[in-house]
């Protein structure tokens, strides 16, 4: 099943959404709006059974709304660095022994086909493409052997990245998160796949095009720390709320982007993230 946010109007409330096979969106609206809320409040089987009792019901065209992130609720996004050995080597880097954190807040978070703005003190924009996990309940302190407990679903996320900002940080030895944090630095969606959609997150190909050229493309399968280890590192004596995100890095390919440009970001299974570029005049 795969779950969504969208607003018909700029000023209309947000609808859940499920997407039906033949592409339209089918409205959940009486379920609330929060796709992972959704879940625990009903469980996975029954949600199910709830949205094929309406697949008749009319749809939405997907071209006509707005989409919002596919979650309601997050406290943090959770972001892995040189989690791919070739994207540790094109940036000079070494690959990390223990998983590599940073932060971006919720506040950068922006849905499909919504612009990703850079702010005017950055003239060196840069797309990464990855695999998001989404979280589904509570959780502290939770062994590699039982993540699977702990998600709710899978999405696409494209690390939106000041490179100038971030490189001229690292130079003075100084924290770069701002380079990562500004709004629209994070466009997620369009939809919460659920468990069931990804049997085996590990082996899902990587894509991310611009305007038609291919950029970015790998398999997750070639993580350096796969979601396991993840899950149970992150939580480690730090709660991860329903509807958090970890971002579980991005693979080899990075390059700078244009006014205007369009990104394409896939992940095969869970969806096609779009968003394009706007700069901000100095």
């Amino acid at each position: 099943m795969f779950l969504g946010r969208i607003r018909r109007t700029s000023s209309g409330p947000v609808e859940l959404v499920a997407l039906h096979s033949d592409g339209g969106l089918l409205s959940l609206a009486d379920l609330g709006d929060d796709p992972v809320a959704a879940l625990r409040a009903y469980g996975l089987d029954r949600l199910t059974e709830l949205v094929d009792e309406r697949s008749s019901g009319p749809l939405l065209d997907q071209s006509a709304v707005l989409f919002e992130p596919p979650v309601a609720t997050c406290t943090k996004i959770c972001c892995l660095a040189l989690n791919y050995r070739a994207h540790a080597e094109e940036s000079g880097m070494e690959v990390p022994s223990e998983p590599v954190l940073f932060f971006k807040p919720p506040s950068a978070l922006t849905g499909h086909n919504r612009p990703v703005v850079a702010p005017a003190r950055t003239r060196h924009l840069e797309h990464e493409v990855e695999l998001a996990v989404v979280i589904g309940q509570v959780t502290r302190d939770l062994p590699a052997d039982r993540w699977q407990e702990a998600v709710a679903g899978y999405t696409v996320i494209n690390d939106m990245t000041a490179r100038d900002l971030q490189l001229a940080n690292i130079a003075r030895n100084a924290p770069w998160d701002q380079s990562k944090g500004f709004d629209t630095f994070a466009p997620v969606g369009p939809f919460l796949a659920t468990v069931d959609e990804v049997p085996d997150p590990q082996a899902l190909e990587l894509v991310l095009e611009v305007d038609g050229e291919v950029r970015q493309q790998a398999n997750t399968k070639q993580m350096v720390f796969d979601l396991p280890r993840l899950i149970e590192d992150l939580s480690d004596g730090m709660t991860l709320m329903p509807g958090d995100l970890i971002a579980t890095g991005t693979v080899a390919g990075i390059a700078p982007l244009k006014d205007g440009d369009t990104m394409r970001a896939t992940v095969a299974g869970v969806g096609t993230l779009v968003n394009t570029v706007k700069f901000r005049s100095a």
